[in-house]
């Protein structure tokens, strides 16, 4: 019999594991096993699961991990998008009502309420003016609060406004405050229309049901979603042009949200399993496994494709659009872990050189085991020849095409970077999905009967010798040039955060989301330290003391968890850890 999986070492990682993610009485190697038995074809695929899992060279989403085959009655999805939000007070509560069943079952939620009329139009039937969309988020916001999502997780939605609807800047100032739509991320869909009025600083149509209702200087308006951005950290912004440009599924869907954390566009009703692949495993002393990573491809492609079929969904309409499409976002954690143990610096161009042969390789073993699946078990029912159209599929290799122009291909989309917070943490705190380094070190307080005792916590890397750029060493255009070099292989999209240092001026920051869409950016966030957001961060979920400095890091002592654990948060930034969770 095979020596039992050990798991993680920090005993964080234990402790959070145990809680989060393993059913009562459940060690490491029998969460393994249970993974690895619900999800494999046969005896073989077993072995390879166990194997690959076990060493945690593959990390799937804490909603697999903790749903599969587990006796929990939780969906294995991560992420959604929801139904069409129709203008009409019986179709916001229809909606809100899946949201609740949808944050029950565990799952984040994203939404368009750009169908909704702008505030002071008239409702004809009533004979009174509509409130406007950012009001009804209310609803969805409360409904949030409210349930409290399963698995020891708070609810989590993002909220996305088009930059051509009336009340675009009532939306782009919602979250200029610390208790306002507190459950929700906000974000901009901003056309590529305007994205030109933007670089001639001309005037754009604000529409509404093919209406126009007046005209906004684009200037004015982009100034005021990066004043907003600089201080607050919101609204985010996404390239609704470029997301649907690029969908392989251009020919049967139009999308006009996107997931919590915005590494997953989704139709109406869109759902999108997760899961990571850990570079950090594959660091061989000086060199870099390609050919287990590439090995490791194919058997993890087949498992995800059969969580599709071997979970539970909310809603009968999520299901039959999941099983229909077959969508899944893999990605990679770790990044900047691995690549800095090899001897490139985060941002170098050694670095980039490397990274791109990692998503090169994601792209390719993917696209073709899941081109090899549609042979065994037939392509994704809505597959059509229009697919090789798409601007991402534009991209494949020859041979892929060749392939899938022949056998068709099993899943929609197959890539994904999420930010991979906890699972990150808990294979023994590596650098989660792209981003760099947050911190080296930082110490927990843990709360005993006997008095506080202080754990400290180190960066995967660090505990190997490795001192990496840290996340504010990084020039804000280092961070782009991952962001865009990510977002070039991926066929979703990526979910990033550019930090801005306080060297950068306001001007250089909004240039930053200029050059986003012109590299190809599907979105952009950034994250800045200095402002408003950050000290409501610090004041509600730490408190911290900062003690000493040593080799330019800050050792910090922070109690986690404080009075406001429950209340809903979309995106969770921990401002000591730089750990960025979402559901």
């Amino acid at each position: 019999m095979k020596n039992a999986y050990q798991g993680p070492e920090l005993t964080i990682s234990q402790e959070i594991d145990q809680m989060k993610y393993r059913q009562a009485d459940e060690t490491f190697h029998d969460k393994v096993i249970r993974i690895a038995g619900a999800l494999c074809d046969d005896d073989q695929h077993k072995e390879y699961l166990e194997s690959i899992l076990g060493e945690m060279r593959f990390l799937p989403a804490g909603r697999v991990q903790s749903a599969i085959g587990s006796r929990r009655i939780t969906t294995a999805y991560n992420c959604f998008v929801s139904g069409t939000i129709d203008d009409s007070m019986d179709t916001i509560m229809q909606r809100a009502g899946e949201a609740a069943e949808t944050m029950r079952r565990g799952g984040g939620i994203g939404y368009d309420f750009s169908q909704l009329r702008p505030s002071g139009s008239k409702i004809k039937s009533l004979d009174s003016s509509a409130s406007g969309p950012v009001s009804f988020m209310g609803i969805f916001d409360a409904v949030c609060q409210t349930i409290s999502s399963s698995g020891h997780r708070r609810g989590a939605q993002m909220g996305v406004l088009r930059v051509d609807h009336p009340d675009i800047k009532e939306f782009i100032t919602a979250k200029r405050n610390s208790d306002k739509l507190t459950g929700f991320n906000v974000s901009v869909a901003v056309t590529d229309k305007f994205m030109e009025a933007v670089e001639n600083d001309a005037p754009y149509d604000l529409i509404f049901e093919g209406e126009v209702w007046g005209q906004e200087s684009a200037t004015e308006i982009w100034d005021m979603i990066m004043e907003s951005t600089w201080d607050w950290a919101e609204p985010g912004i996404i390239f609704i042009d470029r997301i649907n440009e690029s969908n392989n599924l251009w020919y049967c869907e139009s999308i006009a949200a996107t997931n919590p954390c915005g590494e997953q566009p989704l139709p109406p009703y869109g759902a999108c399993l997760l899961g990571s692949f850990n570079l950090t495993k594959y660091v061989d002393g000086e060199t870099f496994n390609w050919k287990q990573f590439d090995n490791d491809i194919p058997h993890i492609v087949r498992a995800m494709d059969n969580v599709i079929d071997r979970t539970i969904y909310p809603l009968k309409e999520q299901e039959d659009e999941a099983k229909n499409k077959r969508r899944m976002g893999l990605g990679i954690s770790g990044l900047a872990n691995a690549g800095e143990m090899l001897g490139h610096s985060y941002g170098s161009e050694s670095f980039l050189e490397w990274a791109e042969e990692v998503f090169k390789t994601l792209r390719n073993a993917t696209y073709r085991a899941s081109l090899e699946l549609a042979k065994e078990k037939g392509a994704f029912p809505l597959y059509r020849s229009s697919w090789l159209k798409s601007g991402f599929a534009k991209t494949l290799p020859y041979k892929l095409r060749k392939g899938i122009k022949e056998y068709g291909i099993r899943n929609s989309h197959l890539t994904s970077i999420a930010p991979t917070g906890t699972i990150s943490l808990v294979a023994d705190n590596i650098s989660g999905g792209i981003e760099p380094v947050f911190s080296h070190y930082y110490e927990r307080t843990i709360q005993t009967a006997n008095g506080p005792r202080f754990e400290r916590v180190e960066d995967y890397a660090y505990t190997r010798g490795v001192s990496g750029r840290t996340s504010n060493e990084i020039t804000v255009r280092e961070h782009l040039a991952v962001l865009a070099l990510a977002q070039h292989y991926i066929d979703s999209a990526v979910s990033k955060t550019c930090n801005v240092g306080d060297d950068v001026t306001y001007e250089e920051f909004k240039d930053v989301y200029l050059e986003a869409w012109k590299n190809g950016c599907k979105g952009v966030t950034t994250f800045r330290a200095a402002g408003k957001r950050y000290g409501i961060l610090n004041t509600i979920e730490q408190t911290v003391e900062e003690e000493e400095e040593t080799e330019g890091a800050t050792e910090i002592t922070a109690t986690t968890g404080g009075t406001e654990e429950n209340k809903a948060e979309a995106c969770f930034f921990d401002p000591v850890t730089g750990i960025k969770e979402c559901a």
